[in-house]
């Protein structure tokens, strides 16, 4: 059993943390809100008072935040990682989606102040995914770091998949983010489709099950589309717009072409400027109803 610290009580990171320590793991869990550290204590987690003390007693230390600036906070500010000391041994493991050189440039800092290691491992599966333990894991690091959560993670994760390097988990998640984004935002056209065309939208998930069409987000968030059920909120716009920018800086970087994720993110960013940047993916056949 391990000593696990727990950065980031959101959508995910309670679920996350939660079922650690149901699976036997010591965690202590962190975040800027004390009080959404809550659920995660009365699931059997230590609350930690700040991530200096979490860090040391701790010898993992999962981070699952919003974003970049969330992360190079959680490490560079005054009182955050690289300010431990002596961090020999210990290993960060970021499940958030951040960019990739952002993901190399904070590791290589914190190996330099401290002698963390770092494994960037984003997760897929949404909150169910959480709950359930059936995330898909794709991780950057050192192979024989990635063999030391292996077993830990399995309480997490269906599937970890040592994608390279330190990023390369980032860069893999960018790639399912865009297929992901591009997915819902063709589901809310086909959804608004058939309605306005007199059919079911609500069956259109149990007649396509199984063949080439279907999809996890199909079923799980086509018939909240059609049935105009947005809560409770189980992942966000914001978010999607987020990861569907950082794939086109990415494709920018490369001199790759990704018309569908250029416009996937204008789609988004128009729908996020209505005030639903915090509501449901589902809310995007409004962009077509309304």
């Amino acid at each position: 059993m391990a000593n696990i610290g727990f950065i980031g009580m959101g959508l995910m990171g309670v679920p996350m943390s939660s079922r650690l320590a149901a699976a036997g793991h010591q965690v202590r869990v962190w975040n800027r809100n004390s009080d959404k550290c809550l659920p995660a204590v009365k699931a059997g987690c230590l609350q930690a008072g700040t991530i200096v003390e979490l860090a040391q007693q701790s010898d993992l230390v999962i981070i699952c935040i919003s974003n970049a600036d969330a992360v190079s906070e959680v490490v560079l500010s005054a009182d955050g990682l690289c300010s431990i000391g002596d961090g020999s041994g210990k290993l960060v493991i970021d499940c958030s989606s951040i960019d990739p050189q952002t993901t190399r440039d904070l590791a290589a800092t914190l190996r330099e102040r401290t002698g963390m290691g770092w494994v960037d491992a984003p997760v897929s599966g949404g909150v169910a995914g959480a709950e359930q333990g059936t995330l898909a894991m794709m991780a950057g690091g050192e192979a024989d770091d990635i063999e030391r959560i292996r077993p830990i993670m399995m309480a997490l994760a269906q599937r970890l998949t040592h994608m390279g390097p330190v990023g390369a988990g980032q860069t893999t998640k960018i790639a399912n983010q865009m297929l992901v984004s591009c997915n819902v935002l063709v589901m809310a056209e086909v959804m608004a489709l058939a309605s306005r065309a007199g059919v079911d939208a609500a069956r259109i998930p149990e007649a396509l099950k199984g063949g080439f069409a279907d999809s996890i987000p199909l079923q799980l968030t086509g018939p909240r589309m059609a049935n105009d059920e947005f809560d409770p909120v189980k992942w966000h716009v914001r978010t999607l717009l987020k990861d569907l920018d950082m794939a086109n800086e990415l494709a920018r970087r490369q001199g790759s072409a990704v018309p569908m994720a250029g416009l996937g993110a204008e789609l988004m960013r128009q729908h996020a400027s209505r005030g639903y940047a915090e509501s449901d993916p589902a809310t995007l056949i409004r962009l077509y109803r309304e």
